[in-house]
């Protein structure tokens, strides 16, 4: 799956968590840009089953929130193989509740999205340079103004776990969790950095954990079968590394994985 779709599986599985916040430009922003990725690659029958389902469901979480309804009052249309159509109908809708949206609330958007980028900037900067503390300082001083902003928490922490800051992009992921429950995403990457940092029973939980709610992705028990490899363990790699298949058979690295456990065994 391209790096596109992957992106596009995580603005659709946001759209609900955006209407919670109150946010139904952004969430009928979320489903339009998730329909930009699908529709410009080419899927497999398992991935367009999947993304139609997940299409469906933000749908129907859009036509069920009260004030989107009050700003656009018609219900949104949508069938499995119509994403094209659902596409206009979504930038039809986005652009009337931009109507909505004043000229000045626009500017202080834009000067927060500015505000963001910056400060992630430097942060970063700072990350790259050593100066750590100085990174935690500015991150902190950023997420204090963007308290409820569960994205721009994982951003961080995935700005942590590269520069090998475990301890931190742990603790910044559970926070954003605890704030988040559904925003399953977390439970993933969680897993990562417990993997990384050999808490291999907490690792695994968190990644159970997600396919309660994802059982039908094949990256996720791909990553479970990485955790199990870190692990040595041998049988419960190769049975991930097979789940991973059953969804998707072409799935390369799964067979490779599949294969190196048969091995050990």
């Amino acid at each position: 799956m391209s790096v596109e779709l992957i992106k596009s599986r995580k603005r659709l599985s946001e759209v609900n968590g955006l209407l919670k916040q109150g946010k139904p430009m952004a969430a009928a922003n979320a489903l339009m840009q998730a329909l930009v990725g699908i529709l410009k690659n080419p899927l497999m029958k398992n991935e367009r089953d999947e993304f139609a389902k997940l299409i469906e469901q933000a749908v129907y979480s859009l036509n069920q929130d009260k004030e989107l309804r009050r700003l656009y009052p018609l219900v949104i249309p949508y069938k499995a193989g119509e994403e094209k159509k659902l596409y206009k109908t979504m930038q039809e809708l986005v652009g009337e509740l931009q109507n909505h949206v004043t000229e000045s609330v626009q500017n202080e958007l834009a000067n927060m999205e500015q505000h963001k980028q910056e400060e992630l900037a430097k942060g970063q900067a700072q990350l790259d340079e050593k100066a750590f503390d100085m990174a935690r300082q500015t991150f902190g001083e950023l997420m204090k103004s963007y308290k409820n902003d569960t994205e721009l928490k994982a951003d961080i922490a995935d700005r942590y776990l590269k520069s090998d800051l475990y301890d931190d992009a742990l603790g910044l992921l559970e926070d954003a969790l605890e704030h988040d429950p559904q925003a399953l995403f977390l439970y993933n990457r969680i897993g990562i950095v417990l993997r990384k940092l050999k808490q291999f029973d907490a690792a695994e939980r968190y990644y159970l954990k997600a396919l309660e709610h994802a059982h039908d992705d094949e990256y996720l028990y791909f990553n479970l079968g990485r955790l199990y490899f870190d692990w040595k363990k041998w049988k419960r790699m190769k049975n991930a590394a097979e789940k991973a298949l059953s969804i998707n058979p072409a799935f390369k690295e799964a067979e490779k994985m599949r294969a190196y456990a048969m091995k050990k065994i």
